[in-house]
């Protein structure tokens, strides 16, 4: 295959899961970091080319000029593939330059920036008939009277930039119970930049999370697609999935599917859901506009998504596909599901045997695989490397 897939951002698994699920299918991969610090997905034995950019951040303009100079010198347009939302914010803002020179399932600048903005996606929920909590803006003069008659508590702070709020804070929202909390988390936010929302909490465990995971390809259909089921986050309750399971849920894509196609978005999307605990009701949450985080298990049930939209791009499509069942098996994010173990366990949320139990299922691990073990060997290097030179400061 001429097309050669570049991949921004493998210090995390899901750059490694990527490199992974194209390089089995003899794609080309070529990983590009800004550091050479946590690269393990770079490890991998499917990488088939290392690259060292200038900070995307730091110096984009530099970074935009080493990728169109690196796709001039290939003999086809590369397909470009970002693994981290940074990256995606990036390639939204230089998009109509870069599509010169990559393949991207992007075609309307702005609409990834839109998305990933909690407000203007709220916005552009409802406009389409779509459940979402009900937000208030901090700047409002009634806000504290309509938190507690429209909203009530306990509610949410949440940003707008989800991942600046994360660099700063290292959580993705403030869960406040009272006004003081609310006062405090708003001072907190808007001393450090931030733009937030004061949103309403959807009632539910973590188990009420739900995803919409699928692929529209350049001509505007769906293709692909399946639905799965969190079990646990971390941090908790307001995290990241660390232990998935895939499971059929039909409704999401009644709703999905619809959205989806009447704002146009073109490529691989995960929308996130939570089910009212008292309603049945599902309400949006989020989209991730960029491969999610347990990418492998949706590679294990037969969706490989990354290499879905590089054979849609480069004009090769596979086949329509869509998991409607239930597969018994789950994504397991283990050392990070250690932490929310403990947290879960600490707090009362679940039991042991709860736990215990949980694991007598067949999963799709976030780093380990037995093929290709460096990955993890270069994951457990860094976090010792972390551990002694925070000792050492």
């Amino acid at each position: 295959m001429k097309n050669k897939a570049v991949i921004l951002g493998n210090n995390y698994y899901i750059g490694l899961s990527v490199i992974r699920c194209l390089g089995r299918e003899k794609i080309h991969t070529v990983a590009v970091d800004y550091t050479e610090e946590d690269r393990y997905g770079a490890m991998s034995k499917y990488c088939s080319e290392r690259l060292i950019a200038p900070h995307y951040r730091k110096e984009t303009e530099k970074f935009i000029e080493f990728l169109i100079d690196y796709a001039k010198k290939q003999e086809a347009p590369p397909v470009l593939i970002p693994c981290h939302d940074n990256y995606v914010e990036i390639i939204d803002q230089y998009l109509p330059v870069l599509r010169q020179y990559f393949l991207i399932h992007q075609t309307e600048q702005g609409l990834n920036a839109k998305l990933m903005n909690k407000e203007q996606l709220y916005k552009l929920a409802k406009e389409h008939d779509v459940l979402v909590p009900e937000s208030i803006n901090p700047d409002d003069e009634n806000l504290f009277e309509r938190v507690e008659k429209e909203i009530k508590y306990p509610c949410l702070i949440k940003p707008a930039d989800s991942p600046a709020f994360v660099s700063i804070f290292r959580q993705k929202l403030f869960k406040v119970n009272n006004r003081e909390e609310l006062e405090k988390g708003l001072e907190k936010a808007i001393s450090a930049g931030q733009e937030v929302i004061v949103q309403q909490f959807i009632p539910g465990f973590d188990d009420h999370m739900y995803t919409f995971d699928c692929f529209i390809n350049q001509e505007g259909n769906m293709t692909h697609w399946t639905t799965c089921q969190k079990d646990r986050q971390f941090p908790i309750n307001f995290g990241s999935s660390v232990y998935t399971e895939q499971k059929y849920v039909p409704e999401l894509y009644e709703i999905g599917s619809k959205f989806l196609k009447e704002i146009g978005y073109k490529g691989f999307v995960e929308i996130e859901f939570k089910k009212d605990d008292e309603t049945g009701d599902f309400y949006l949450i989020e989209l991730n506009v960029r491969t999610t985080n347990f990418n492998h298990l949706l590679y294990k049930v037969g969706l490989n998504f990354p290499c879905i939209t590089y054979r849609d791009l480069t004009g090769t499509p596979l086949e329509p596909k869509a998991v409607m069942e239930n597969t018994g098996r789950y994504f397991w994010c283990a050392y990070e599901d250690a932490f929310a173990i403990r947290d879960y366990l600490k707090t009362g949320q679940l039991s042991f045997i709860q736990v215990f139990k949980s694991f007598l299922h067949p999963k799709a691990y976030a780093i380990w695989d037995l093929s290709d073990p460096k990955p993890m060997f270069g994951f457990i290097r860094g976090l010792i490397y972390k551990k002694f030179r925070k000792r050492a400061s």
